[in-house]
């Protein structure tokens, strides 16, 4: 049987159950209040009313009976409306959703519910809602990361094939074509491990070894890996390191590793005669490693989607290599490997006035 008949039957068996049982109760009940009802009219008419109970009672009863038969039948006809405008409304809300879903299973992701109303209804249309939204974004992100990965790809394998063709044709030395296709196959591997890496951390599956970390060991650790490219950039990096009691609790190689990407981004962006500064800033539960640049600065859009896979600002377009540079994922497995280690990674910046970004981790405390 179908959804719309089983809603209306159940409705109004419900409807008819209840008709019946106060007609029932009515009819048992009726009589003792007639009786009484009759007692005192006969005492207020005195002597003559005396001929006149059976009549009066007979008359009640069949009043009470037709007012009430009349009653049930208009309540039957309005309930019959009511339950059948009801179940036609369920059955209505539960054919959209049928529909919804199976759009949303042949990949129509647009696909959206009317809210009207302020029942459960409404609100299992506006989860929907909801979750066709968060699919869209869902299948959004996967043909950008597809779309992004290929273009990355793209650049190493077009070099790859391009020097392959001038080993073939002669016009390279086999030295030569050997170094370049070694320097592309390793910016290839980068790339498998980056991607590799980000989808170990937003899936929550990247193993970490948590213990007291020397906050000023990692910035020394920073300062010698850097230091040199700096100067190569023109560049002043410019480290202020707490003491060595400043501890916190971390992976001290993942820590390196978001602290080195964070250093690594601000050197990139920084003109030459910049300055890239690294110190500390302790709170309470925390201790902030602010890593300052000189750079063109952050948009208030570009700061929202900086953490996103692959996003890339015009600035870093527009720079004198061409390109982006790295993987584009560097930023979201910082902030990723920061969050777990119960940290963060946060930016503020102003545009034409340079950024910050700010590795937190929790302090332990003494």
């Amino acid at each position: 049987m179908r959804l719309l008949p089983r809603l209306f039957l159940s409705h109004t068996s419900v409807v008819v159950l209840t008709v019946v049982s106060l007609f029932v109760l009515a009819e048992v009940l009726a009589p003792a209040f007639i009786r009484h009802h009759v007692e005192e009219m006969v005492a207020l008419i005195g002597p003559a009313g005396l001929s006149l109970r059976e009549d009066l009672s007979r008359g009640m009863r069949t009043t009470f009976t037709g007012a009430l038969l009349l009653a049930s039948g208009i309540a039957l006809g309005v309930a019959f409306v009511s339950a059948y405008l009801a179940a036609r409304r369920v059955v209505r809300a539960v054919r959209q959703l049928s529909g919804g879903s199976l759009a949303i299973a042949e990949g129509n992701y647009l696909r959206r519910l009317p809210e009207e109303g302020q029942d459960e209804l409404t609100e299992l249309a506006r989860n929907f809602n909801r979750m066709a939204r968060a699919l869209a974004d869902v299948e959004a992100s996967r043909i950008e990361l597809i779309t992004n990965v290929a273009h990355e790809l793209r650049t190493p394998l077009t070099a790859l094939q391009g020097y392959a063709e001038a080993l073939n044709d002669g016009i390279l030395p086999p030295e030569h074509v050997s170094a370049a296709i070694l320097r592309e196959t390793r910016a290839m591997e980068r790339l498998t491990n980056d991607l590799s890496l980000v989808s170990r951390v937003e899936a929550g599956k990247i193993e970490l070894t948590l213990h007291p970390v020397v906050v000023a060991n990692l910035l020394m650790t920073v300062q010698e890996r850097f230091l040199l490219l700096a100067e190569n950039r023109h560049l002043t990096l410019q480290l202020e390191a707490p003491g060595p009691a400043l501890l916190v609790q971390a992976d001290a190689e993942r820590a390196s590793q978001v602290l080195a990407n964070l250093v690594t981004n601000a050197l990139k962006y920084t003109p030459a005669g910049g300055t890239v500064r690294v110190f500390t800033v302790v709170s309470t539960k925390t201790v902030a490693i602010h890593v300052q640049d000189d750079g063109p600065g952050l948009s208030a859009e570009e700061q929202r989607r900086i953490f996103e896979r692959f996003y890339r600002t015009d600035h870093s377009r527009s720079r004198s290599t061409g390109s982006g540079g790295g993987s584009g994922v560097g930023l979201t497995i910082a902030r990723g490997l920061a969050r777990a280690m119960a940290g963060d990674v946060i930016v503020t910046s102003t545009p034409a006035a340079g950024s910050t970004f700010i590795f937190i981790l929790p302090a332990v405390l003494p």
